[in-house]
């Protein structure tokens, strides 16, 4: 009921945020580096796991970390020296991030 209630934007907002609290769950004793779950992370905030199913979220986050560290290891290696995304690593994954994420969602 209360869903139906609101406006699409909040409806939006409340799926964006049901997909980011799925990117943030870590198994215990199993830690992230920070540059894994800053691509992660990025992929949710700028809304390109909108098409994700919620349920698949943790299935494509231990897909697309190993993703990137075999195929955009020179990102991770910025991201983990300077603890932030450079203008040309932002450019890099605006193009790559929603590349992969279609084809996650068309397998």
């Amino acid at each position: 009921q209360f869903g139906s209630d609101l406006d699409a934007a909040t409806q939006q907002q409340l799926n964006r945020g049901v997909r980011l609290t799925e990117l943030l769950k870590q198994g215990q004793y199993v830690p992230m580096a920070v540059e894994d779950q800053v691509v992660a992370v990025y992929a949710g905030v700028r809304g390109y796991l909108d098409k994700v199913d919620p349920s698949d979220i943790t299935k494509f986050e231990k897909e697309f970390v190993p993703f990137m560290q075999a195929n955009h290891k020179d990102i991770l290696a910025n991201i983990a020296k300077t603890y932030k995304i450079s203008p040309e690593d932002d450019e890099k994954l605006k193009k790559i991030v929603p590349e992969y994420v279609e084809t996650f969602v068309s397998a």
